[in-house]
This record gives C-alpha cells, sequence and structure tokens, in this order.
C-alpha cells in the first residue's frame, strides 16, 4: 500500500508542477501565494514545488523577489520538438501550392518512433482520393516517405527501428528483405528521392524527397501520392523535379541555406 501511495503521490506532484508551469506560462510572473491559490494547495506546498522548478532551472525569481517566472531551462526542451513543429507550419503553405500545381495528394511526414507520421496535408483540384493521412502512422520500409527519413539515419539506429516495426509485408510488393531495403536506401540517398509502387497498398503510388533542417539534417519527407493508374511509373519520375524544388523551398524555409 505504501508503494502505491508513495506512486500516487509522485503523478500528483507531476500534475501540480505542469500547472505551476502553465500558470507562469499564462501569467508571465506569479507569486508563491497566486500559485498556491491556483493549483489550491498550501503555500508551503507551492514553495516546495516552485523550489524544485527552480533547483533545474525551468522556474526563475523574477528581480522583484517573491515572484517567479518561466526559467531559460525551458529552451533546450523546447528545442527538440521546435523543429518538428516549424517544419509543419513551414510546409503548410508549400503542400497547399504544389497540390495545386500537380493535381495530386501531397504530404509531410515526420519520424515518430518506428513509424512515419504526416503531419501536413493538402489535396489538388482534380484528386479523388478519399484517403486522409493526417496524424497516420505508416511503416517505414514501405512507403516512400519511411523510406526517405530511413535512408538518412545512421545504420544502428535504422536496424533498430526496422527491428521494431518488423519489416511487414503488406502487399506483393512490399520489400521485406533488409539486404534489398539497404540497396534501396543507398539508392535514395544518392538520388535524393523515394519511390513507393504498390508497396503499402496495391494501387497506390508515392514518391518523396528530403527536408532538411539549418544543420543539414533530414527532419521530414515531402511526398506526392495517388493511385497507381494515374501515378505509374513516368508520372512519378515526372513528378521528381517538382517536388525536389517543394522540399528544397521548405528547408530554405528552415533556414538552410544553399538547399
Amino acid at each position: 500500500m505504501g508503494n502505491g501511495a508513495g506512486r500516487d503521490g509522485g503523478v500528483q506532484s507531476v500534475d501540480r508542477a505542469v500547472s505551476v508551469l502553465e500558470i507562469l506560462a499564462r501569467r508571465g510572473e506569479a507569486g508563491v501565494s497566486e500559485v498556491a491559490a491556483e493549483i489550491d494547495v498550501h503555500k508551503s506546498t507551492a514553495f516546495r514545488l516552485l523550489g524544485a522548478l527552480e533547483s533545474r532551472g525551468l522556474v526563475e525569481q523574477a528581480e522583484d523577489r517573491g515572484k517567479y517566472r518561466l526559467g531559460f531551462g525551458l529552451i533546450p526542451l523546447a528545442g527538440a520538438v521546435s523543429d518538428r513543429l516549424d517544419v509543419t507550419r513551414q510546409g503548410r503553405e508549400v503542400c497547399a501550392r504544389l497540390a495545386g500545381e500537380l493535381g495530386e495528394t501531397v504530404n509531410l511526414a515526420v519520424l515518430q518512433k518506428h513509424w512515419a507520421v504526416n503531419v501536413a496535408q493538402a489535396r489538388g483540384p482534380s484528386t479523388v482520393s478519399t484517403h486522409n493521412w493526417i496524424g497516420r502512422l505508416t511503416p517505414l520500409h514501405c512507403t516512400s516517405s519511411g523510406k526517405v527519413l530511413l535512408a538518412h539515419l545512421p545504420v544502428e539506429h535504422r536496424t533498430e527501428l526496422l527491428t521494431a516495426s518488423g519489416m511487414e509485408r503488406l502487399t506483393p510488393y512490399t520489400v521485406a528483405a533488409a539486404a534489398e531495403l539497404e540497396h534501396q536506401l543507398d539508392e535514395i540517398r544518392t538520388s535524393g528521392h523515394a519511390v513507393a509502387v504498390e508497396e503499402y497498398e496495391v494501387g497506390l503510388n508515392a514518391v518523396a524527397a528530403p527536408v532538411h533542417d539549418r544543420s543539414g539534417d533530414v527532419v521530414a519527407a515531402l511526398s506526392v501520392s495517388g493511385p497507381s493508374y494515374r501515378l505509374d511509373e513516368p508520372r512519378l519520375i515526372a513528378l521528381v523535379e517538382p517536388l525536389t524544388a517543394g522540399a528544397a523551398e521548405i528547408s530554405r524555409r528552415m533556414g538552410r541555406y544553399g538547399a
């Protein structure tokens, strides 16, 4: 019973600490009494919470002693997700323009564990597809976006993700052999784009290109997808140039010079 109570108390402390950060984010500054009142705890509890957060640099005391505000210790935490948030914001306009120009569905995907997750989507005016890819987790080994993201990972990380995914064969065309996939990834790094021809779904083809952040790391994949009768292999090849240009534009918006 004691251990269970301890765990519950720990969760409650975390919940209260997060509430304190939210209060300071909303108010800008707040004193111990104000924090205690908002989270409905005794002043001594609020003081301990603020002290613990201050020791980690997550809050700091303002010049006016007794007032607290958010600290610079939050910056590296925010930085860990800022690029992923930024690429979504920067990519929306490019996705919409490309979808209008190409008449096909355009998606932007980022890595999430052993999946590619689609964070932005735009459909062309002639698109009749009913697919809504936003928020959808798709396999790395058999989608164009997934293969782009895989191709630019360190070998150890790539192996770890493929082991976790299991490389399931979803269609007769899915590449399920690690050696064959590695050969494809070599070609993707050389050519700068990836294709998936009915590998994820029969009747669905796609092509993708990498999006780089300011340091040159691949942080997302921009893709065009559609039915195989319309996006046959010659059409996929024709889409590479405008798609790569769109990915380079998002990269420039991310601060990647020379992209």
